[in-house]
């Protein structure tokens, strides 16, 4: 992209319509999971296992898609792209809303996904190209708050429609969205992306990506539900393990890779992936063991456990725009700080929570938590973004996009897999200690919370763990130089080892 067209006005109109297909497709992504069980029944459906793949395929389609998103971004104008996208993204929308089975619905969420997958990686890249880098803060933290709080705020919303409507209305509500948003597309949308239309595709990459993101999301979100000894689990994580290695080599030794990795050369940007990953980590283990605590240990319903969660939804949109503009002043490092500090401290207060915490106490420290983790990161990956070249960004939103997704799935299913470890030892040590014949049901019942209680705490103890290290890394964050010299030099080095890219 020509440096010059960021001097232009921002496409504001363009971007609004992005932003409408984004956080539809963003929330789409949460919306299903509390609705699981009434899935199960409406649809006859006798094993969760087979209803938790709305959930499981859904995230395989995105997680094995969004590494193409490069490519697709490199190759097509930013219109077509975008219009093909939703009218997918539609389709899927309306076979959902109107499946007659659990084979059609399944069907549906696929054709969803593979329409969502390239809208983060699209209205990103865009972000980019519209503002200067020395703004990209400010548009950046307006991104976040469609990327974040859209998922954040799918579970309460769901749990509301379902407790008091039936659960087509979770797709009905987002179908009228979709279709708003490829009109408003067809009828306003223009290019400002440059394409190279001779750019390839290497079909032996998209087999060793699908073959190594696949399996390793299929792997390691199967393990805390199948057990990590379980064949199928271990054959697809060895399988998506050796994939991915020789997807890497690939990808490193091609002169037009799929996903270009030498991104990671760019310490700023290597740096703000890594936080990033650790960072997603401890926000969807919150996700997982807050409702675990409430709902399994408390007894409280889905509904109610939803709205504890949603004022640190709420906060995490109110800040992401304020972090976006404290960002352009203050740089990314003091924000990264401060965030993770609070939320290490608010990860320490959850690994205290006890079986009679206060409903007020919970609410504080999830929303203290989010508060923490709005400061880190967009942040964060703005300043990774800005020391790459323009025609870098396709694969360095890419990667940013594919690799929260990989390290959020593995990180859960390594939490959950320790809480339910933790739980099964500290039961079976409880009632080891207690005559069979005094045990009552609702003896049985209290030691059963007390080990889950104990469970959450653990993983808890661990997710501060994995908070302090990023904490750490936060220091030697440095802000990336976006003056006029450095950014011309940062492109002149860069056409200088690259073909120009053709329109």
């Amino acid at each position: 992209m020509d440096s010059s067209l960021q001097q232009k006005k921002p496409p504001y109109l363009m971007i609004a319509i992005l932003f409408v297909g984004a956080f539809v497709s963003f929330l789409n992504n949460s919306l299903l999971n509390v609705a699981l069980p009434s899935i199960m029944v409406d649809l006859k459906i006798d094993d969760y296992s087979t209803v938790q793949w709305l959930s499981t395929g859904y995230m395989l389609v995105s997680g094995i898609l969004i590494p193409a998103s490069a490519f697709l971004l490199t190759r097509f104008s930013n219109r077509s792209l975008f219009i093909t996208s939703m009218a997918i993204f539609t389709a899927g929308t309306a076979l959902a809303a109107f499946a007659p089975n659990f084979g059609t619905l399944l069907a549906g969420r696929m054709i969803q996904a593979a329409g969502s997958s390239v809208m983060g990686p699209l209205l990103m890249n865009i972000m980019l190209i519209s503002f200067s880098r020395e703004k990209r803060g400010a548009a950046m933290g307006i991104f976040g708050l469609v990327m974040i709080t859209a998922p954040a705020i799918g579970p309460t919303l769901s749990g509301y429609i379902v407790e008091y409507y039936d659960w087509r209305l979770l797709f009905e509500m987002i179908l009228p969205l979709a279709v708003i948003s490829l009109l408003l597309a067809v009828w306003k949308l223009k290019n400002v992306m440059n394409q190279n239309k001779n750019a390839t595709l290497d079909y032996i990459s998209i087999v060793l990506s699908t073959i190594g993101f696949g399996g390793l999301l299929y792997g390691f979100s199967s393990a805390s539900s199948d057990g990590w000894t379980d064949p199928i689990v271990l054959t697809t994580l060895i399988a998506g393990a050796l994939a991915l290695a020789a997807f890497i080599i690939r990808q490193l030794k091609m002169e037009e890779p799929l996903l270009d990795l030498r991104v990671y050369k760019y310490p700023m940007f290597a740096l703000g992936s890594v936080i990033a990953i650790v960072n997603a980590v401890a926000m969807f283990s919150g996700m997982i063991l807050t409702p675990a605590y409430v709902q399994n240990v408390r007894g409280i319903s889905p509904l109610d456990s939803g709205l504890m969660m949603l004022p640190g939804a709420i906060i995490m949109g109110i800040m992401s725009p304020i972090t976006g503009r404290l960002f352009d002043k203050f740089g990314p490092r003091v924000l990264a700080v401060i965030g993770l500090a609070i939320t290490g401290l608010s990860t320490y207060m959850l690994a205290h929570l006890q079986l009679d915490s206060t409903h007020t106490y919970i609410i504080l420290v999830y929303t203290l938590r989010m508060f923490g983790m709005s400061m880190v990161m967009m942040p964060i990956m703005t300043n990774g973004l800005n020391q790459l070249p323009t025609r870098l960004n396709p694969h360095g939103t890419a990667v940013n996009n594919t690799a929260q997704q990989v390290s959020g799935s593995i990180g859960t299913a390594i939490l959950v897999t320790i809480m339910n470890t933790v739980t099964k030892n500290n039961a079976e040590s409880m009632m080891a200690g207690v005559d069979p014949a005094t045990i009552t049901q609702s003896s049985a019942a209290l030691i059963t919370q007390k080990a889950l209680l104990e469970g959450i705490q653990y993983s808890f103890y661990v997710t501060l763990v994995i908070n302090i290290i990023a904490l750490i890394l936060a220091f030697f964050v440095k802000r990336a130089d976006t003056s006029e010299s450095a950014v011309k030099e940062l492109e002149k080095q860069s056409n200088a080892t690259t073909k120009p890219a053709t329109n």
